[in-house]
């Protein structure tokens, strides 16, 4: 049986990126070109392509989503949009987020405070942080290994 693998859509070339590019990552993709690749992109599908960049900020001991142009919380439309994926797709053994990513960096994204000082590198995304919940290996793109 073929092993499932969640896998961010900018890293299969789609140009889903938050400024309408791409995170194309060929060496990842030959390491898993034998697996069943589901690809995802929560931010694309909640704002479209271009949007507005975010960062996750810790308010009132929450990490939030929050967009940098003008302080709106987008973290609903995300944690949404990984629950319903990961509902759907049940059957995942393997998540593959791009690094750094409010949305679905593993163990890389940045979490700020509410004045924008880093207090942490080494968060998850809102959409990897479903996935860890849920018990699914969870790697960032630049750390994997098969």
């Amino acid at each position: 049986m073929q092993k499932n693998i969640a896998i961010s859509a900018c890293l299969l070339g789609e140009n889903c990126k938050y400024n309408g590019d791409n995170n194309l990552n060929n060496e990842l993709l030959n390491k898993i070109k034998d697996y069943q690749l589901i690809p995802f992109c929560p931010e694309d599908y909640a704002f479209g392509t271009p949007r507005e960049t975010m960062d996750l900020i810790l308010i009132d001991g929450e990490i939030e989503a929050i967009s940098n142009e003008n302080s709106n919380n987008l973290s609903q439309p995300i944690k949404d949009y990984a629950k319903e994926f990961f509902d759907k797709h049940s059957d995942i053994e393997l998540f593959i987020g791009k690094d750094k990513s409010p949305s679905c960096g593993v163990s890389s994204t940045k979490l700020y405070n509410s004045d924008k000082i880093i207090i942490s590198t080494n968060n998850s995304g809102l959409m990897a942080k479903e996935a860890i919940k849920r018990k699914i290996k969870a790697k960032d793109a630049t750390l994997f290994i098969i």
